[in-house]
């Protein structure tokens, strides 16, 4: 019986390890679908560039126009974050970390980054920082609330705590509107705030950060006794444990704060993220675990495809701004959490990456979220920028991608993105704004992409070698 059952374990691992080579190329996880399709020839100049203009126009329409000056809270301070789909304000949920940070920040890019809008745009960046400092800042506890309403009362609904996550965007909106206006006002936060969650949360002895924080900045721990455990407030995360997704903003909101604050302890601290990034959460082949214990024991759950290409993106930005040269680690990883997405949760007729599904399984959420389709879309020009020249399969999946988001997921009738749309492209979630729905994602991804386009287009007219 025990040969027998040997020989049972044996047949399984092989066939799963010839599944695997089936799917993944043997350095990087290019799927054998894929690579039927090399070719090494580029998009030209005006392909480019027509895709950078479309690009810059629904940036304007659909995330410029709609959500500025409309999400601008004058009476509470902050911003807004409660729309229809016809933009009309709806049921306030208060003032959420979060949502604060990531609108101080798409405003403070604007600025730094489009100086024609510079003088539309300050005064939001600043309205937005005002915020962060003067009404979610603990003035007596130090670190950012998780949220409060809107008289800036704390509430029930968020409680007192302080969430790393929330910690995180709130940084990187601080560190944003520093860069793009030199206020010493808004790095002096971002100062604050990096030593009070590094003085609080940091993991000194498994690395990475413990994430669900009393006010007075004490780790929660969670009930040993208890199977099923309490989530964070709104965000869910079992309290006790650490999360793929706070690490990963973490790592994100760090690399703002040393693009312009070269301190050596947020440098060794994104240093250290980008690696349990990578060595811990991220696994060949080329997905990531949710969920682990303090000493970074994975616990089993879902493949969130939005996730894997957000990530792709997020460890090669934190190496630029460490400027080393691009581990070969991090460059592997990051395509095939790419690749896995594009082999596993990939739409081959309609373009867009479905919300989740498993290792080696068909996607099990097949809904379109608009987050997930925008970090796929920046993602992909990205890998087609660093390897367009072996093949074209990632220029491919953008232009299919492009076109799914202009047909299915921007409203044309009252502008913006629609929330979510099922896998034909219907709208299940037709609401513009809410707390977790930001002018963020979409923003960033138009931003870069409009931009990775004119430079791929120049390069183009440069002579080839």
């Amino acid at each position: 019986m025990s040969i027998r059952r040997s020989y049972l374990s044996w047949i399984i691992l092989f066939v799963a390890y010839c599944s695997a080579l089936t799917v993944l190329s043997s350095d990087a996880g290019i799927t054998s679908r894929q690579t039927d399709q090399t070719s090494t020839r580029r998009p030209d100049k005006a392909t480019y560039l027509k895709l950078a203009s479309e690009a810059e126009t629904m940036f304007r329409q659909d995330v410029l126009d709609v959500w500025f000056p409309r999400s601008v809270d004058d009476r509470n301070g902050g911003f807004y974050s409660g729309f229809s789909r016809d933009w009309k304000p709806t049921r306030s949920e208060g003032k959420f970390s979060v949502f604060q940070g990531r609108m101080t920040w798409i405003s403070a890019q604007i600025v730094l980054r489009r100086p024609e809008l510079k003088e539309r745009f300050l005064p939001i960046t600043q309205h937005g920082l005002q915020f962060l400092a003067d009404g979610l800042w603990d003035k007596k506890h130090g670190g950012f609330f998780w949220g409060l309403d809107d008289n800036g009362e704390i509430t029930s609904f968020y409680t007192d705590g302080k969430e790393l996550y929330g910690e995180s965007f709130a940084i990187y909106g601080a560190a944003a509107e520093y860069q793009a206006t030199h206020d010493a006002k808004a790095l002096s936060l971002a100062q604050d705030a990096f030593r009070w969650i590094d003085e609080h949360a940091h993991d000194s002895k498994n690395g990475g950060y413990f994430e669900w924080l009393s006010r007075e900045g004490k780790v929660v721990e969670p009930d040993p006794n208890q199977v099923t455990l309490k989530g964070v407030p709104l965000a869910g995360f079992p309290i006790g444990y650490k999360s793929m997704n706070t690490h990963i903003h973490l790592l994100e909101a760090f690399s703002q704060l040393y693009e312009v604050w070269k301190d050596d302890t947020v440098r060794q601290r994104l240093q250290e993220l980008l690696a349990i990034t990578r060595d811990k959460i991220c696994v060949t082949p080329g997905v990531m675990n949710l969920y682990f214990t303090n000493e970074w024991h994975a616990i089993p759950d879902h493949d969130s495809y939005g996730h894997d290409v957000e990530t792709a993106y997020l460890m090669l930005e934190a190496e630029d701004v460490l400027g080393n040269s691009h581990d070969p680690r991090t460059e592997r990883m990051a395509r095939m959490l790419v690749d896995h997405a594009l082999a596993y949760g990939w739409d081959e007729t309609r373009g867009g990456f479905y919300r989740e599904g498993t290792t080696f399984g068909k996607p099990e959420d097949k809904l379109k979220e608009w987050w997930v389709q925008m970090e796929g879309l920046n993602s992909l020009l990205l890998m087609h920028e660093r390897y367009g020249r072996e093949n074209d399969s990632y220029f491919q999946a953008f232009l299919k991608q492009w076109q799914f988001i202009r047909k299915y997921q921007a409203d044309q009738q009252y502008r913006g993105f629609y929330e979510m749309v099922d896998e034909d492209g219907n709208p299940t979630v037709a609401s513009k704004g809410r707390i977790w729905k930001a002018a963020y994602h979409d923003g960033r991804a138009l931003l870069n992409v409009s931009e990775r386009l004119n430079k791929l287009a120049g390069q183009q007219s440069a002579p080839r070698e």
